[in-house]
């Protein structure tokens, strides 16, 4: 297979420089020592699907993010349309075929829509490729500049599991990642969708259709944020028997270390369960768990994705956060956005669990409005750290291969462990109202 090249090229296998997103924080060069690639953070996620343009509209309605940029045949590019979506520090690219014989077309028709690319800003794009490399990666694409007056984009790509590969991205000039954050333009043949994206002759721009009716939702979504901010982690299935596999892998090859693990006996159910262990960069602002089916008497949520993924591993959830959780699940609730059903018995016992939990360790109760929670479906658990409050939304799209979780951390830095059989009965309920359990 080959990537998408937002210059307009073919490439093999995963993308590649294309288009991308940027998801970062922090500023501060990340310590050799702790993280020999200098990893900074989530530069942008990057998603193959069938209509980029409708995509879009949907992550804009549903969910409230800025529809910023584009690069399409407007803008030179002919094998792919590319969306850059933004929403805090979040950066979504969304890529579309312009035309069947493209290979991302046939790994559309494959596997449907979903994660391609994860993209990891870094000071040196060549420097961090050829570290993975010698670490033992298998290249997805060499290193790449798209260069023009205002700025260099260096990218280089390493292929992981399934359909997925990692790029390294680093930026100079007018595309510095500081600059991006505040609005600037994405990479070479971007274009804002501001009233600048095109001349009013070729139909784009506040005189045209497109671009006043993406102008009004993006207003809308100003006036009516959903409060999104970071990507805090992205997870991926992998089959049976592979969990350790790709542990290793990321050990070796990324240098990233174990950050918690989970078993059968954590998450499971009488009918399902699934393993998982969270890999994280250096500095533990990049966390990828990575999942596996667990035995069970019937499938788990990660075999059903399997099956419907062309028995390909690939990213299933990804964790977008918020400051305040309440206000983001109301916001996204009034959008449309499906979330799962919480068993009835949930809020029974479980503020006092968590709230004992936080006594124990020195740690005020719960500050949110319980009612509030009960009344939004959240669930909240807590650790020695502190709490955090999530919730998962239902398939993004027909297949069951993609969906988001939005949480709120108060310290902890946990993944939920003791609402893991809430959510897999949740979920459970789902597979069996697909026929898939």
């Amino acid at each position: 297979m080959a990537g998408v090249n937002i210059m307009g090229e073919h490439e093999g296998h995963p993308p590649h420089p294309e288009l991308h997103m940027t998801t970062l924080s922090p500023a501060v060069a990340p310590s050799k020592l702790s993280d020999p690639l200098q990893l900074i953070d989530v530069d942008h996620v990057q998603f193959y699907v069938g209509n980029a343009k409708q995509a879009a509209f949907f992550y804009a309605h549903c969910f409230g993010f800025q529809i910023e940029q584009v690069c399409d045949l407007t803008t030179g590019s002919r094998d792919c349309a590319h969306y850059l979506l933004t929403q805090g520090n979040i950066r979504f690219v969304l890529s579309s075929p312009l035309s069947p014989e493209h290979h991302s077309a046939m790994e559309l028709a494959m596997y449907g829509d979903g994660v391609k690319d994860v993209a990891f800003t870094v000071f040196d794009a060549e420097a961090a490729y050829e570290r993975a490399i010698k670490n033992g990666a298998q290249s997805a694409y060499e290193p790449r500049v798209f260069k023009d007056s205002r700025g260099t984009v260096t990218m280089a790509g390493i292929r992981t599991y399934g359909r997925v590969c990692h790029s390294f991205v680093s930026r100079t000039g007018e595309y510095e990642l500081t600059k991006v954050k505040q609005g600037g333009l994405f990479m070479p043949r971007f274009k804002r969708i501001d009233g600048g994206l095109c001349t009013p002759a070729t139909g784009c721009g506040p005189q045209g259709g497109m671009g006043s009716s993406i102008l009004a939702i993006n207003e809308h979504n100003k006036k009516h944020p959903c409060g999104l901010k970071y990507v805090d982690h992205l997870v991926g299935n992998v089959e049976l028997g592979k969990m350790n596999y790709w542990v290793k892998w990321y050990e070796d090859v990324l240098e990233f270390k174990m950050f918690k693990h989970f078993d059968d006996a954590d998450i499971s159910t009488d009918y399902s369960a699934l393993m998982s262990k969270v890999m994280s960069s250096g500095n533990n602002l990049i966390k990828m768990p990575i999942n596996e089916p667990a035995h069970g008497k019937k499938k788990s949520q990660v075999q059903e994705y399997l099956d419907w993924h062309a028995n390909t591993p690939g990213v299933q959830h990804l964790a977008l956060r918020t400051d305040d959780e309440l206000h983001s699940i109301a916001a996204l609730r009034s959008r449309g956005v499906d979330f799962l059903t919480l068993p009835d018995a949930y809020y029974d016992k479980v503020w006092d669990r968590v709230n004992g939990m936080l006594k124990q360790h020195g740690h005020e109760a719960v500050k949110e409005d319980h009612k509030k929670v009960r009344d939004l479906g959240i669930l909240v658990d807590a650790d020695d750290e502190g709490y955090l409050l999530q919730l998962f939304t239902k398939p993004l799209q027909d297949r069951p291969t993609l969906f988001f979780e939005i949480i709120c951390r108060r310290g902890s830095q946990s993944f939920g462990k003791g609402n893991f059989k809430a959510l897999f009965e949740a979920l459970e309920l789902e597979q069996e109202r697909r026929g898939n359990l």
